[in-house]
């Protein structure tokens, strides 16, 4: 099993920290700092819980007064940048700054800054340029909805491509282990007009936020996603790219305008013949093999979406659809292509395998084909 997120902070991280922290606090007690942070507790709490109780624990140590503390921590971020080769800024697809320091740091600003907006917006405009903290911008989106959109609009044409990545990212209706934004939900208007900057910006990382956001938006207001994608499709590439991606969730679903739009049209003359399950009992941790033939009938060449969805066995015995790409290219004409596939159930924390009946379908452009029964054993 995966090494759990949470142990990505301990003694060693700890050292390193507190060693950079001492040169902004030269008194700093580095020994009671850790010790405070691994306290009887420790071990029962997850990544989470371990993120706030180090910050609580940092508030002891920094400044009373907020702005004197974000100073100190501002002074923390200019002393790793002039002295850390290892921390520096890489590129535009990996941060200097390890994903332990922003979470912390983060997450400092979210429990104390609440009520500072100045303050904290400038402390994460520049914390942003060092270390990923998107989760940071959600609670004041929705204490300050008309400043902070207007902020993110602002970020979204910064010269660093963290900031402009934060303006995306820091507004997505439906950012994993973020707070969630219901106002976004319902209406996701005031964040168009941030990934109209975006689209085509010259880093990866900024145009993937702008894709994981659509498909966020596409979640609850799928027309939104639908208009812009054929407003934006053909602009270039990269928009290109950006639209597909940010219309997975769409294309999943099958949706028709957005089959249409990327070329994958009417499956009247695709055909499967022949399916098996090839392991009818599959053992947890081991993989589902299933195998069939594709037919294209049609005189022309197609392009075709393939993908398969496994129907999972939830705890209430009820099954729950879960779709997995394998394919989306062009088949010649009056051609037969054999497809064989695995899909492993190797036990993973994200995902509670539960023994019994199982399922599992093609779909082809959207459509799903006949389901096939297999069973998962001990």
């Amino acid at each position: 099993m995966a090494e759990p997120f949470k142990n990505m902070y301990n003694e060693q991280f700890l050292n390193r920290f507190t060693k950079d922290l001492k040169v902004v606090i030269p008194d700093l007690d580095a020994r009671g700092f850790i010790s405070q942070v691994i306290d009887d507790d420790w071990e029962n709490r997850e990544l989470k819980q371990r993120v706030a109780h180090i910050t609580t624990i940092l508030k002891k140590f920094l400044p009373a007064d907020y702005k004197d503390a974000i100073a100190k921590i501002l002074e923390l971020l200019e002393y790793v940048e002039r002295t850390h080769s290892d921390y520096s800024v890489i590129d535009d697809t990996k941060f200097g700054l390890t994903l332990e320091y922003g979470a912390i740091l983060d997450n400092y600003v979210d429990q104390y800054g609440l009520d500072d907006y100045e303050t904290s917006i400038k402390a994460i405009e520049k914390i942003i340029q060092f270390t990923s903290c998107e989760f940071v911008t959600h609670p004041f989106i929705v204490k300050y909805p008309n400043e902070m959109m207007a902020q993110m609009l602002v970020w979204s044409r910064h010269e660093h491509w963290g900031v402009r990545r934060l303006a995306s990212e820091g507004c997505r209706p439906r950012l994993p282990w973020a707070m969630a934004i219901p106002d976004l939900k319902q209406d996701p208007s005031p964040i168009i007009p941030i990934l109209e900057n975006l689209k085509n910006d010259p880093a990866k990382s900024v145009r993937l936020s702008v894709a994981n956001n659509l498909n966020d938006i596409a979640k609850d207001n799928p027309q939104t996603v639908i208009d812009l994608a054929k407003k934006w499709h053909g602009k270039s590439k990269e928009v290109d790219w950006v639209i597909k991606h940010g219309c997975r969730t769409l294309l999943k679903q099958g949706n028709s305008e957005i089959m249409e739009l990327f070329g994958l049209g009417s499956v009247e003359n695709i055909s499967i013949e022949d399916f098996q399950i090839l392991t009818p009992k599959v053992k947890v941790g081991d993989s589902l093999e299933f195998r069939f033939k594709l037919l294209n009938s049609s005189n022309q060449k197609t392009k075709i979406r393939l993908e398969y969805g496994l129907y999972y066995q939830k705890a209430n015995g009820t099954l729950s659809k879960k779709v997995c790409k394998i394919s989306e290219k062009e088949y010649a004409g009056n051609s037969t292509t054999y497809i064989t596939r695995k899909h492993s159930f190797k036990v993973v924390t994200t995902r509670t395998f539960h023994p019994g009946l199982h399922q599992v379908a093609v779909i082809i452009n959207g459509n799903e084909f006949e389901k096939y029964d297999f069973e998962l054993v001990e």
